[in-house]
């Protein structure tokens, strides 16, 4: 199979280039490296992922909505849930509305959105579901055997 190296970037489109900017660097500690113009790139140095912010000047300039098909929301990752825990507390020096931490199946997360709305998650896995991908990572798991390890994780909560 054609193998890709992991996600590149995402871009979103969004109503204010200025306001969205100064969102994910405060909130993010996103940089600016260029401007465009009608759109903007972002990078956050320590992984090097790239968000590009566009403005398309025939948008609709409606709110973003995850009922609309499309993306749901994008979702960052954190190396623990006491990461989490300080993340909830930026947020709050920001004045950023959140929701409050989710412990899950496969881990936390943490729900905020941008000021177009758009849904993003901070996130990070616990030891099962780290596992598991490390285990993926050295070795191809059937259909069978995944669908099995995980109807065991989820009665055993």
């Amino acid at each position: 199979m054609t193998e890709f190296t992991g996600v590149d970037h995402a871009s979103l489109s969004v109503t204010d280039l200025d306001r969205s900017e100064r969102f994910y660097s405060d909130v993010l500690g996103l940089i600016r490296l260029a401007d465009f113009g009608t759109v903007r790139i972002l990078l956050h140095r320590p992984t090097s992922f790239v968000l590009a912010l566009a403005r398309h000047a025939a948008a609709y300039g409606d709110r973003f909505t995850e009922l609309h098909t499309g993306l749901d929301h994008l979702g960052f990752g954190v190396g623990s849930r006491e990461e989490l825990v300080a993340w909830e507390r930026r947020l709050d020096e920001l004045g950023v509305e959140y929701t409050p931490i989710r412990d899950m199946e496969f881990g936390a997360h943490l729900n905020f959105r941008d000021p177009d709305h758009i849904a993003l998650e901070l996130s990070t896995s616990n030891e099962t579901l780290s596992g598991w991908f490390d285990e993926l990572r050295e070795r191809e798991l059937s259909r069978d055997e995944i669908d099995a390890r995980l109807a065991e994780h989820l009665a055993s909560r």
